[in-house]
């Protein structure tokens, strides 16, 4: 095999994967988008979300800047050297990282030091099957962290919230894999896909769990129990109304796709990897002689656009309340859930390691009134020394909930923006120092990229580009308040909304 050439064509696959989403999920996303209601936050979203598809497209940049643990899938001809493939995807991995097409996300667990390559114990995962046919088969899923988090292993029998008891048998089933989306909300980038494992022990069924989404989300199950099963979540999921983002709306899921494997008997494991909106999912076949690719897999069908989607503008748009940090506090108490706001100025970011540091020290920059954005972006290093954004999408903000509300107090901070809401002590320091907490899109790395006028510095660097502070000069920089300094939360209403709705689906279906 020319190994410098599978190389390259695990390189073309790292960086497809990364900027351009697959065709099965944009028909998906194209479908939402033409059955949410006008004017609604939901389709705010969305046109967000599909502008950032294309602008991704465009720039050859990532969908989304957490560009997750990369997990190959490989199927390999009898006598093919695995090792060397093993080389070449970790020469690609370092190349992708190095041009901007990765986040270097691969962090040692006990020094919590950034390998800064993507490259470390473990990772990238990489799983090998043989088969009998003549090419290899490499497929590649980025999964990043937020809609990780959001996975969920059920062990039947089980007692779960608006469902009661979930047995033995397709409908305990039923109730585990409703319950997943309800759990969810927005925090994994909803609408979003799940994969359901059935069987096995935790580990492989989690690893079965992963495996449906590497199926194309519009195949039909060969197995009718599970064809019915996947058709039953999918018509009735959408009802609990937790919509794009969680902030409410027709489509919560996008796709469900279920295996099945023998378990023993005192074990009945229920598993669901769920995943973002943006799904990037790809894979090739390769010649085993060359080295080069011989086909895109999960392309199929014509190219799709979004420039000729008839987006439904209402009549009234919603009035954009302008801030600009130092922010006072009378603003901000004039600020209420629904509003959406336009930043200009100044941010800065913080995520986990930030947070934890802040806790504990000083801040590096005066943090009086200013904003905290939850963002681990992806930075590039010009010839002339000079930071430049790639991607730079909101992270789940719940991470931080042990933190947010003294740091917000001790320093003086006045907005926290991030994705899927924070929880009941959050909100309680936003009402008592007069903060908020704005949403952005997760996901639209792009989006917000594009939002970013500069780079203005970086403070401790020694967390790793993803958990830096980065000093960022915003313009027209939009989200939605969902927790505001009254103590309304939009995120705690459309959970309970949503339970209510959840309750609906107790009584069995499968007999």
């Amino acid at each position: 095999m020319n190994i410098e050439a599978l190389e390259n064509s695990v390189y073309e696959l790292i960086v497809e994967t990364s900027t351009n989403l697959p065709k099965d999920v944009r028909r998906a996303i194209r479908k939402a988008k033409a059955q949410e209601n006008a004017g609604t936050r939901a389709a705010m979203s969305l046109a967000t979300i599909t502008q950032n598809i294309q602008m991704a497209d465009e720039k050859v940049s990532p969908i989304c800047q957490d560009t997750g643990l990369p997990t190959f899938k490989i199927k390999t001809p009898i006598g093919v050297n695995q090792l060397e493939i093993t080389k070449a995807i970790k020469r690609a991995m370092v190349r992708a990282t190095e041009d901007g097409k990765m986040r270097p996300n691969s962090v040692d667990s006990i020094t919590g030091e950034n390998s800064g390559d993507n490259l470390g114990e473990g990772l990238p995962v990489i799983k090998y099957e043989q088969w009998e046919k003549d090419d290899i088969d490499i497929r590649l899923i980025l999964k990043g962290g937020g809609c990780e988090n959001k996975n969920i292993q059920y062990s039947l029998p089980c007692e779960l919230d608006g469902l009661g008891r979930a047995g033995r048998d397709l409908d305990g089933i039923r109730k585990c894999i409703m319950h997943s989306v309800y759990q969810a909300q927005g925090q994994g980038c909803s609408a979003g896909f799940i994969g359901v494992g059935i069987g096995g022990d935790r580990s492989s069924g989690y690893d079965l769990a992963k495996a449906q989404l590497f199926r194309s989300s519009e195949d039909v199950n060969p197995n009718e129990d599970l064809r019915k099963l996947e058709e039953y979540v999918m018509d009735h999921a959408n009802e609990l109304g937790i919509g794009t983002m969680g902030f409410g709306g027709e489509t919560t899921l996008l796709g469900c796709k279920v295996g099945v494997m023998h378990r023993i008997p005192a074990s009945f494991f229920v598993s669901v990897a769920y995943n973002c909106w943006a799904f990037r999912r790809l894979g090739i076949t390769v010649n085993p002689e060359t080295g080069d690719i011989q086909e895109w897999l999960y392309q199929e069908g014509d190219k799709i656009s979004f420039d000729d989607d008839q987006a439904e503008t209402p009549d009234e748009k919603p009035e954009i309340v302008k801030l600009s940090a130092p922010i006072s506090e009378d603003q901000i108490r004039t600020l209420k859930v629904g509003d959406v706001v336009q930043i200009d100025g100044m941010m800065y970011t913080g995520r986990d390691a930030i947070h934890k540091h802040l806790s504990d020290h000083d801040a590096p920059v005066d943090l009086n009134g200013q904003i905290i954005y939850h963002c681990g972006p992806v930075m590039m290093k010009d010839e002339e020394g000079n930071w430049h954004v790639k991607a730079a999408g909101p992270t789940t903000s719940i991470r931080e909930e042990p933190y947010q509300g003294d740091i917000m107090k001790k320093f003086g901070i006045r907005a926290v923006i991030g994705k899927g809401g924070m929880g009941p002590k959050t909100l309680k320091a936003l009402e008592e120092h007069g903060g908020v907490y704005l949403n952005a899109i997760g996901g639209a790395a792009q989006y917000y990229a594009d939002c970013i006028q500069g780079v203005e510095g970086v403070d401790l660097m020694q967390f790793g580009v993803p958990e830096a502070m980065w000093h960022l000069r915003v313009k027209g920089f939009t989200a939605v308040v969902t927790m505001d300094s009254h103590g309304n939360s939009l995120h705690k209403d459309v959970d309970q909304s949503s339970l209510e709705k959840l309750s609906r689906f107790k009584e069995p279906v499968f007999r």
